[in-house]
Parts: structure tokens; C-alpha cells; sequence
């Protein structure tokens, strides 16, 4: 299988346990995670050669999060040991009415000291058939926004297929900030990754009728804002993953994604997933919509392929997501009812 490459901060993850509140009882079970290396893991686990990118430090906390990719089958060669603090962030995992909450303690991380010029991207991206990155890492500064232009510009020369995961963090910059940073990168983007929140805040382009509270979504007007993502930025294939929020512990889950080949526009099928854990969720979906297409599955294969993973993901405690394309493709196939295999 063809050769990736992801780029982001691998953070701490601390969460109490099960549905408690933080601090409810003395215990925080500590576990890592972070959008581009969820995708790391992910592709990982699919079979794919997968190289992760990052900047670490190199104390003992710094070597736990390495070896916990590695203990995935994740490539890390490549990751920059240097700089004084892992990021971290904690986690309440809500449920019925109460909605999870995630608190970062992420400020002057390595990766958001770490110098363009750090990483040899030539080295990095030779043969590379995909690059994967985020709008999280450059939210979190300057540098960290230059280190992400970087990579970009030297995943197109290598002639990597890239895409980008929009991923606004309002606790991490405002709107104004997300667009004046993000829209420039998206000159280097063939394949753009959001829900309707992200579209908005990161692009500045209005969804009409989205109202992620409302629990439901008018599937219809995401075509049209999907042709005008591809219009405005010449990207070539536009996802939208679509969930109705119910509740903390009900979701609706699907998605919808615009190939610009042709036209088409693709509806997934959808799943009532309840909840075990949502963080991941969107890091799962594309990984697998990554997989299917470098895999040569149709793109309405490789959304199916996508949206099966992402309902399992949060079947699953933890960022990453830690199943086989064998039972992704089960559950893509129709086989959704949950009994016991023997």
C-alpha cells in the first residue's frame, strides 16, 4: 500500500474515568491522541505504510508518545525530538444531555516552537503518495503555521496527493484569524475534509440552513456549498461529514462528499450510532475516505468505506481508532446488527 504522511501535535490525553466529571474521583487515565496522528494510527492499522511528523520532547513523556504509535505500527522516523512540553488536553466524556467538554493545556508545545526548517521534507515526502494535515497545527501560532505551509509546498513538489482536514478550534483563534491563515494554504489542497462549522468559520462560506444544534441537517444546501469550495479554491473533491446531534449519546452519522470530476455529488449511508467516545470521530472518517481512494475504490465506495469506519470509531474509547478494513468493510456492506462473532 502506497506511502502516507501526517503532520500535527501528538498531545496527553487526560480524562476521568468512564462518564465522570473531571475530578469526580482522583483518577485521570492518561492515553494520547491528536487529529493527524489519530489518521496516522488509522491508516496504520488498514495496512498502510504510515509516517507520522511531529515535534516531541526528548524526556521520558516526549518517548511514551512516540512509542505509543509505534505499538500502532505508525512509522515515526521522521519526528523532531526538541522543545520542553508535550501538549496536553483533558476530556469529559458527556452523555444523554450533557456534551463533552475538552479542556487544552497546549501553550509553547514543542511543535509550537519548532523552526521552519526542522523537518527535511524532501526526504520526508520521497515517494509519498498522500500528505494529510489539519487546521488545527496552525492555530497554534505562528511558527507552527509556517512549519504547515512548509510541509505543503513540499508535499505538492514531491507530487502528493493532500488533503486537509479544515478543523476549527474556537479555543484556539477566532474566525477572522482561522480565514486569514487558512485560506491561502488552500492553494496546495486537492481534497478538502469539514462539517458545516468548519466551512463557515474557516472559509468564510455560509451554509445555508446549518445549525449544528439543531439535530438535523437540510442535506440539499451542502451541494451547493461544496461546488463553491471546489469553485473558489480549485479543490477537486469536497467532504462534509454530517452528524445530528441528538443528544451527547445519540447521533445521527453520515456524510457527503462532491467530486469535481464529473459533478457528482455522493450521499453516504447513514448509522444511529450511540456514543462511546466521538473524539477521533472526524480524524476516523478521513482516514478511511484517505484509504478507500488511494485503495482505487470508487469515491462513493471510499465515502461508504469512510463513514463505516468513522460509526465505529466511536464505538471506541480513546482518539484512535483501532479496527480492521475487514470489519470496515462489513459494516459498509450492510452488517450492522452488532452480534457477537465466534
Amino acid at each position: 500500500m502506497a506511502k502516507t504522511v501526517t503532520f500535527g501535535e501528538l498531545m496527553l490525553r487526560l480524562s476521568p474515568p468512564g462518564h465522570e466529571r473531571f475530578l469526580q474521583s482522583p483518577v485521570l487515565r492518561a492515553t494520547f491522541g491528536g487529529g493527524e496522528a489519530n489518521v496516522a494510527v488509522s491508516l496504520a492499522n488498514f495496512g498502510v505504510e504510515s509516517y507520522y511528523v511531529t515535534c516531541l520532547p526528548a524526556h521520558e513523556i516526549g518517548t511514551a508518545a512516540v512509542r505509543a504509535l509505534q505499538a500502532e505500527g505508525v512509522l515515526t522516523q521522521f519526528i523532531v525530538r526538541g522543545g520542553e512540553r508535550v501538549g496536553v488536553y483533558y476530556t469529559e466524556v458527556g452523555a444523554s444531555q450533557r456534551a463533552s467538554t475538552v479542556i487544552y493545556d497546549r501553550a509553547r508545545s514543542a511543535i509550537s516552537e519548532m523552526e521552519p526548517g526542522s523537518v527535511a521534507w524532501a526526504e520526508v515526502f520521497k515517494g509519498a503518495a498522500w500528505f494529510h494535515c489539519t487546521g488545527i497545527t496552525p492555530a497554534l501560532g505562528l511558527k507552527a503555521a509556517a512549519c504547515t505551509r512548509e510541509a505543503l509546498e513540499a508535499a505538492r513538489t514531491a507530487g502528493a496527493r493532500v488533503s486537509m482536514d479544515l478543523n476549527y478550534r474556537k479555543k484556539l483563534w477566532s474566525t477572522a484569524e482561522a480565514q486569514a491563515v487558512m485560506r491561502p494554504l488552500m492553494e496546495h489542497v486537492d481534497v478538502v475534509i469539514a462539517n458545516e462549522e468548519d466551512i463557515q468559520s474557516v472559509l468564510g462560506l455560509e451554509v445555508p440552513g446549518a445549525d449544528v444544534t439543531r439535530g438535523a441537517l437540510d442535506v440539499e444546501s451542502y451541494r451547493a456549498v461544496a461546488e463553491r469550495v471546489h469553485e473558489e479554491f480549485d479543490i477537486a473533491q469536497v467532504a462534509i461529514t454530517l452528524r445530528e446531534s441528538r443528544s451527547a449519546s445519540e447521533n445521527g452519522w453520515s456524510a457527503v462528499l462532491f467530486n469535481s470530476a464529473g459533478g457528482q455529488f455522493y450521499r453516504s449511508q447513514q448509522y444511529e450510532i450511540t456514543v462511546v467516545d466521538r473524539l477521533g470521530g472526524g480524524d476516523s472518517f478521513a482516514a478511511g475516505l484517505i484509504y478507500g481512494l488511494l485503495e482505487g475504490r470508487t469515491p462513493e465506495a471510499s465515502l461508504r468505506f469512510a463513514v463505516a469506519a468513522s460509526a465505529l470509531k466511536h464505538s471506541i474509547p480513546g482518539d484512535f481508532n483501532r479496527v480492521s478494513v475487514s470489519e470496515v468493510d462489513a459494516l459498509a456492506a450492510g452488517d450492522a446488527s452488532g452480534r457477537v462473532q465466534r
